[in-house]
């Protein structure tokens, strides 16, 4: 008989026949552990539990599943109980779990103990009993890898789905917070949650992630990227139109505006949806720190994400084409400099910065501490090397590390590797064409960023199309005091703060000091 036809089969009445039968199922895997027993004297009825070793918390399972039965707690007969009063007796009078479920076919029940249950099978029935008893290892809560602040939270995201949805419940108290469960993966049967504010929410736009959701076929999933590129509304283009975080905190900012979040299982990084281009240059340090200084440093990112996207291309067009943009002095110490170089621009500027995408690999994927000796010390050293042996010029050098640490400032990592990956046609563009070339690309690439969508939002929204009211917390962060309202697709409540919470500086106090 085939794998499918097996699972598809109800249970039989037959205890030992259904113990088999998962046996045969699974494998007869090591880790599987299978405990007989027999129900109280009392009752005298032949009992097995069947579970995994290291889903399953073997503690609560000899404490508040295999004492009671085995002890005269169960002292009522059973044997002419159907299932649901069996199942209200072993709850009432006997197993403590936190939840106790029926199954009745091979499915359901291999589904159960793969999900970290335990499957109690009673003899004479030909249903099963699921009890939560899941117990596996999970990392501790730490500070976020990937997006660290200065001032505010230090917990992040860890690997259980259930942790995750907690840490936010945590700074969310709305009676209308509202999480809605799935599982996607035909072999993996991944758990997913989305969660979002009621009354805060657009409907359609929980009904659009719902649909993604739930039209994904696919064979597994291991990580939140998986969900990401199939629900992504421009699979093709370099940016990014699903944000994810590691932050509890950014996930509820974003719901209290109205967005919605998918949580995967097995990941720490959960997903934000819609997603707008300006987000990515926004931190948690912005909203924790005062608004001028936020704001000081919010215009900053935003001139490194222009040097990061223009400059090698900048500094390959002025040079190769149009000589006469070049102040005089600064022309001069260019020429000598590659005075003595054989290779074009274009091609210089290519190999510096495929040099510097090598190091910066390499230090991401070898071990930390001797990773960052060897960005550190390879950019040095290689750099030297190149000027010295004249395959390069010391200005590209300067240039190549300009850009390199330009696009460290951007907060979202993912993000400045999009913004890497598209320097390279700029580049291209400009070192063949000049200024029409570096126009073209440039426009194109702009024409392309507003066309995008991200569920059904414009992607550069406020300012395409423009939204007086939404810009607000953009390109600078007002303070709190004059961001009065969310932001205008919120639906119901768009009132954020009240009115005229300005504070008003007191009067200076007249105080008589006696001598």
């Amino acid at each position: 008989m085939q794998l499918e036809e097996k699972l598809e089969q109800d249970f039989f009445s037959c205890l030992q026949q259904n113990v088999t039968e998962i046996e045969s199922i699974l494998g007869s895997p090591s880790d599987l552990v299978k405990r007989d027993f027999t129900i109280v004297e009392q009752v005298n009825l032949d009992a097995s539990l069947l579970y995994i070793d290291g889903l399953a918390d073997s503690d609560v399972i000899e404490n508040t599943i295999l004492r009671p039965l085995l002890t005269n707690e169960m002292n009522e007969s059973i044997t002419a109980l159907s299932s649901e009063q069996i199942k209200q007796v072993l709850t009432k009078k006997g197993l403590q779990v936190p939840s106790i479920s029926i199954v009745a076919n091979f499915n359901d029940g291999i589904d159960a103990i793969l999900a970290g249950n335990a499957l109690l099978f009673v003899d004479q029935y030909k249903q099963a009993f699921s009890l939560s008893v899941q117990g596996w290892e999970t990392r501790g809560i730490e500070e976020p890898q990937s997006d660290t602040v200065l001032r505010g939270p230090r917990d992040g995201f860890v690997e259980s789905i259930r942790t995750n949805t907690a840490l936010v419940r945590r700074r969310i108290r709305d009676p209308r917070f509202r999480i809605q469960s799935m599982q996607i993966g035909k072999r993996s049967k991944t758990d997913i949650a989305i969660t979002y504010i009621e009354g805060l929410v657009r409907e359609d736009l929980v009904d659009e992630v719902l649909q993604r959701l739930n039209n994904i076929e696919i064979d597994a999933v291991l990580e939140s990227n998986y969900i990401e590129e199939l629900i992504d509304d421009s699979p093709t283009s370099p940016f990014l139109t699903v944000q994810g975080t590691e932050r509890p905190d950014k996930i509820a900012a974003g719901m209290y505006e109205g967005k919605v979040a998918i949580f995967v299982d097995n990941t720490p990084f959960v997903l934000i949806v819609p997603t707008h281009f300006w987000t990515f240059f926004q931190t948690s340090d912005d909203y924790y720190t005062h608004y001028t200084t936020a704001s000081y440093f919010r215009f900053i990112r935003y001139i490194a994400f222009i040097i990061s996207l223009t400059l090698p291309s900048f500094f390959v067009m002025l040079v190769s084409f149009h000589q006469e943009m070049i102040p005089t002095q600064l022309a001069l110490t260019i020429a000598a400099g590659r005075e003595i170089v054989p290779l074009p621009v274009l091609i210089e500027a290519l190999l510096m910065e495929t040099a510097f995408e090598l190091m910066r690999e390499a230090g991401i994927r070898m071990p930390k501490p001797i990773g960052q000796a060897v960005s550190i010390v390879g950019s040095l050293v290689v750099g030297q090397a190149a000027v010295d042996a004249g395959i390069v010029s010391p200005i590209m050098v300067i240039v190549v590390a300009t850009t390199g640490i330009a696009s460290f400032a951007i907060p979202d990592y993912l993000a400045s590797v999009s913004i890497r990956l598209i320097r390279f046609p700029i580049l291209i563009a400009s070192g063949f064409l000049g200024l029409l070339g570096f126009a073209t690309t440039f426009v194109l690439l702009v024409i392309h960023a507003i066309s995008l969508r991200s569920f059904g939002e414009p992607y550069m929204a406020p300012y395409f199309p423009f939204n007086s009211r939404d810009r607000q917390d953009t390109m600078i962060r007002k303070p709190f005091w004059a961001i009065e309202t969310r932001p205008a697709d919120v639906k119901g409540n768009e009132q954020r703060a009240g009115k005229n919470q300005k504070p008003s500086p007191n009067k200076r106090r007249k105080t008589r000091y006696k001598r």
